[in-house]
């Protein structure tokens, strides 16, 4: 998925995740576009300072199957990659843009 891909679909509700399902991209009150890893809460930014440069591979981050896709297999792609630690804190969330 491309950043636009990403930031569409996170503002459509979509579950977006990053090389593995204990990853959400979310937005924060904020307006920042964020990765959490649910299991310990810790985040960083969905992209480097200037919100251009996605902090991941374009072909790590996929939406959440939804239960009618589960009937239909290989209707949204879901990457082979192996989850990434994140550091704890939330260290690099960063406002995007600047």
């Amino acid at each position: 998925m491309t950043l636009d891909d990403i930031k569409a679909a996170v503002d459509a509700g979509q579950t977006v995740h990053w090389a593995n399902t204990s990853y959400i991209v979310h937005k924060d009150r904020l307006g920042q576009y964020l990765i959490t890893y649910v299991p310990n809460g810790s985040c960083i930014g969905l992209t480097d300072r200037g919100g251009h440069r996605l902090n991941g591979k374009e072909t790590e981050f996929f939406v959440a199957r939804s239960k009618d896709s589960a009937e239909n297999p290989g209707s949204q792609p879901r990457p082979d990659g192996q989850g990434r630690s994140v550091a704890p804190g939330g260290a690099g969330a960063l406002p995007l843009g600047g």
